[in-house]
């Protein structure tokens, strides 16, 4: 049986191949979307409509001047820091560009100072909240190592200057757990918890790539619960407790997972994670309050240790295998080296 091809099939299937390639060059020429940048404004809008709906329904606690006077310091001393760091260095800023590059620039302080409004509570003072978003900004510029000829950051900024904050400042606490759902009753006292866990979970998913971190946090926390439970004789549900609050839940989703100062590896992952669970039980067991906080901040510094290891001994390498005698085979005769102008 033979097949027939009539012009006009091959003038389509010419066509078709025209059309394929103009449709390959038009997916090329378009921008790569850069994930992270999407992950940022996904973090970054999330906050900011949990922060309005707290003061406006929700109930928080904090003055509603806190959170805007921590955006406007994150800013103002993101922007100045960053100027004086690239003219150190030599280099351009990172908000130099553009309208689009000053947003993107302007993304994470604004992440970070609304955190550090959230989360702390100084009574009505503002200066508190200060504190810890220009802790959590210096620390970008100031504790940075060179990991691939980069200088990265190593410690959560909300983290640390939170952290920072409750350290120096002892009559400074955490918001407290019932703030994030005092101004509802009812459905939504369940609704909002499990809104916020489907939203962080989905963002976790698709953008961040962190759920092997997250399961191994959840994970270990429960594990470090059940083993204070058997050895130390503690309230397991004591124990348990703080999984069921709503700082629990954006501490996980969105604070332990932070993509520039956790790992992206699944093992090295599961280990960041499994890490912080155990650190943060031997502060508990130590009487040490606000345990969830100076364990990352621990768990970032031990990271940063690992990065800096492995980029020394990355440099050390070729020198150990230069200063290396040459291996023989065994049964051969080491070759001699070919003569000048020879083919080998």
């Amino acid at each position: 049986m033979t097949t027939t091809t009539s012009p006009a099939g091959n003038a389509t299937a010419i066509n078709g191949q025209a059309s394929t390639g103009e449709q390959t060059e038009q997916q090329a020429s378009k921008p790569k979307v850069d994930v992270r940048v999407k992950a940022l404004r996904r973090f970054a809008a999330a906050i900011t409509l949990f922060t309005i709906a707290g003061h406006l329904v929700l109930g928080f606690e904090q003055s509603p001047l806190t959170p805007i006077v921590s955006v406007l310091v994150a800013y103002a001393a993101a922007l100045l820091m960053e100027r004086v760091d690239s003219w150190a260095r030599g280099v351009t800023p990172e908000y130099a560009g553009g309208a689009h590059a000053m947003v993107v620039f302007l993304l994470p302080p604004h992440i970070t100072a609304l955190a550090c409004a959230m989360l702390l509570y100084g009574n009505a003072s503002l200066w508190p909240y200060i504190f810890a978003v220009m802790v959590a900004t210096a620390t970008k510029y100031v504790i940075r190592i060179r990991v691939r000829g980069r200088l990265r950051h190593i410690l959560n900024p909300s983290n640390v200057g939170i952290a920072a904050t409750l350290l120096l400042f002892p009559w400074v606490g955490i918001a407290p757990p019932y703030h994030f759902t005092n101004g509802v009753t009812g459905a939504l006292n369940w609704f909002i918890p499990l809104a916020i866990l489907t939203a962080g979970t989905a963002l976790n998913a698709k953008l961040t790539g962190k759920l092997p971190l997250i399961l191994a946090w959840v994970g270990g926390f429960v594990a470090q619960a059940v083993l204070r439970w058997l050895f130390l004789d503690h309230s397991l549900v004591a124990a348990l407790l703080p999984i069921t609050g709503v700082a629990f839940i954006l501490y996980t989703l969105y604070m332990i997972t932070d993509p520039a100062t956790s790992p992206s590896k699944t093992r090295n992952q599961v280990i960041f994670g499994v890490t912080t669970a155990a650190i943060y039980g031997i502060l508990v067991v130590s009487g040490i309050v606000f345990g969830l906080f100076f364990a990352l901040v621990i768990t970032c510094a031990l990271r940063g240790l690992v990065l800096l290891a492995e980029a020394k001994l990355g440099h050390l390498r070729p020198v150990i295998r230069q200063r290396l005698p040459l291996q023989r085979v065994p049964g051969r005769a080491a070759s001699a080296p070919a003569p000048a102008g020879g083919h080998g």
